[in-house]
């Protein structure tokens, strides 16, 4: 009998090659809460990563050289800007030419008073819906960009994403409302929740304007005490990535109540209190109004 092995290798030469799967497009975004709009916009066919991980502190955040390698293959950047990270300029810098969007565009930013930041704008503009809908739309536009073909996709989820996250802004605003005039106060570790303040109407304390080097100096913490006392506040709170001490101290010296941890920075792992930025928001503000109601 004849070789079939001639024929055989005629017939595969002949034969059309099985087409290599495309990879999904790959984002990547400097830190969680953005990572999680991102994923909202893009839908299940982008792969999006975050730089740094749940619980990460942003601001002085230093890549390693696993995350530049983890990036390398991005087809699309996605920072806050606002002068938030520190070190994306480097970081972008080591990825090559990828392009790259900065979801604070077209916001209006609230400067930063007093200290080494005194009118600096502040960096934490997602904390306010009303922004977080231009980040939206800022990651749609920068979306279809680089994938043209799937626009009509990243506009729908887009749209739908935004009234997700009106809908959750009027209870938020009705927990406050509900807050007697003299309570709505609210006094943390770092003025990160100036733009929730003011769209929840409430007046502010802090006790550092950035996640800087030195945090909790006696004069910031001096200050916040004699502010709680002179407003007869009843609680202050800390954000989850840095160290709540200099908050507790404020409480134990004025007689306020420590009411809790208020997320910001970061979102938590996806078992955790606040996995997506909508929980953030909600979380956060229903710890505060439970700090500023207790004991009524």
């Amino acid at each position: 009998m004849p070789s079939l092995r001639p024929l055989l290798l005629a017939v595969l030469a002949l034969a059309p090659l099985p087409a290599l799967a495309e990879s999904p497009l790959k984002v990547v975004t400097t830190f969680t809460v953005i990572a999680d709009m991102a994923r909202n916009v893009a839908g299940e066919g982008v792969e999006v990563v975050s730089v740094t991980k749940p619980g990460a502190e942003i601001h002085g955040y230093e890549p390693t050289p696993r995350d530049i390698v983890g990036a390398s293959d991005a087809d699309l950047v996605l920072r806050n800007g606002l002068g938030l990270e520190r070190w994306f300029e480097q970081f972008l810098a080591n990825l090559g030419d990828v392009p790259s969007a900065t979801l604070s565009d077209g916001v209006e930013p609230i400067s930063i008073t007093g200290g080494d930041y005194d009118g600096r704008p502040n960096p934490h503009a997602w904390m306010s819906v009303d922004n977080a809908l231009i980040y939206v739309d800022n990651i749609a536009r920068a979306l279809s960009g680089i994938d043209p073909e799937n626009a009509a996709t990243y506009a729908a989820n887009a749209a739908a994403y935004k009234d997700r996250l009106r809908a959750a802004l009027d209870p938020l605003k009705a927990q406050i409302t509900a807050l007697p005039q003299d309570r709505r106060w609210l006094v943390t570790c770092e003025g990160a929740f100036s733009y929730l303040a003011r769209d929840l109407g409430l007046k502010e304390l802090y006790l550092w304007p950035i996640n800087a080097d030195q945090q909790g100096t006696p004069r910031q913490v001096r200050a916040v005490i004699d502010g709680v006392r002179a407003h007869a506040i009843p609680a202050v709170f800390c954000e989850s990535t840095v160290p709540s001490d200099p908050a507790e101290q404020v409480a134990r010296e004025t007689g306020a109540a420590f009411g809790g941890v208020l997320y910001v920075d970061s979102l938590s792992t996806p078992d955790g209190p606040v996995p997506t930025y909508l929980d953030l928001l909600r979380v956060t503000t229903e710890t505060i109004v439970r700090g500023l109601t207790a004991g009524n």
